[in-house]
């Protein structure tokens, strides 16, 4: 099943004293592009995070938006700045002392200076804290997953309903091409016998002409590739496997018979049948771009 590269996952738990919540969404990209918001004291996980995510999408740019909150503050430890925390006391005695204030500081007063009272974290277990990240990860990017799919299951019935259309445009170019030539025919024996009137024809050379006509204008070659085409489109369809790119350059092989068959074919109602393919073409290339 084909996937869309527009996508969105979001997945929360308390677990083992931590509230983690991940978020990830894509959208097209030529290549997978990834970028990571999360806590500074955790950027360690951004690329590990990237390594997981990559190893389950192929393409599209992903943006993962990560917060992590400690409930456990046991071991949260404040630290005082004695040396910053004494020059405050020192400044501010010089300042009563010179303009005849009282000292009315205290402990409290102090620690409100910038840098004074340092919170610190212990370490945290940075292989426990990815298994629990992992695994909430693992949640988003099922969901991230399933709505591509879903997207992906939009975008296929509506490949393979234009590929269809194009097969049934180059049935009626098949019928139609082998009448251009019988049309030709007619039309050269007319014009024959108006520009030199009753006489013998000579049909050699009127043979002749049609064939020369018939090998220009035959595009049986060009039709059969395109049904190989649109036949390998629909099993791109059917692939579990990334296929955005090799879908990309297939439609670029269908255009090209589309406009050798236009620039071969000699007739309007074949011109007609051709605009209508590359219509639908275009429309298949837009709807390619977004497939992984």
């Amino acid at each position: 099943m084909i996937r869309s590269m527009t996508g969105f996952g979001r997945a929360f738990a308390e677990t083992d004293g931590y509230v983690i919540t991940v978020e990830i969404k894509s959208v097209n990209h030529r290549y997978f592009e990834f970028s990571c918001r999360l806590p500074r004291q955790y950027g360690f996980l951004e690329e590990k995070l990237k390594s997981h995510i990559n190893s389950k999408v192929s393409r599209g740019k992903v943006d993962c938006y990560v917060t992590i909150e400690a409930l456990n503050t046991d071991n949260a430890q404040v630290v005082i700045n004695h040396t910053l925390a004494s020059a405050y006391v020192k400044a501010l005695k010089e300042l009563s002392a010179e303009y005849n204030l009282r000292e009315d500081f205290g402990a409290v007063s102090i620690s409100h200076y910038p840098e004074v009272l340092i919170p610190k974290k212990a370490e945290e277990d940075e292989d426990k804290l990815w298994s629990l990240t992992k695994a909430v990860a693992d949640e988003a990017i099922e969901k991230f997953i399933t709505m591509r799919e879903t997207e992906g299951a939009k975008m296929k019935a509506d490949i393979y309903s234009r590929g269809q259309n194009i097969l049934e445009n180059v049935s009626y170019i098949e019928e139609r091409s082998p009448e251009t030539v019988r049309l030709y025919n007619q039309k050269l024996v007319e014009r024959v016998h108006e520009l030199l009137g009753d006489v013998s024809l000579d049909e050699g050379r009127i043979l002749q002409e049609v064939a020369v006509f018939a090998d220009k204008v035959a595009v049986a070659e060009e039709t059969v590739r395109l049904r190989s085409h649109i036949e390998q489109l629909n099993n791109f369809l059917e692939s579990n496997e990334p296929v955005g790119r090799k879908m990309d350059f297939l439609v670029q092989e269908i255009n090209r018979e589309a406009n050798t068959i236009g620039s071969k074919a000699n007739d309007v109602e074949i011109a007609r049948k051709i605009v209508d393919i590359k219509a639908e073409i275009e429309k298949i290339r837009e709807q390619i771009q977004n497939v992984e």
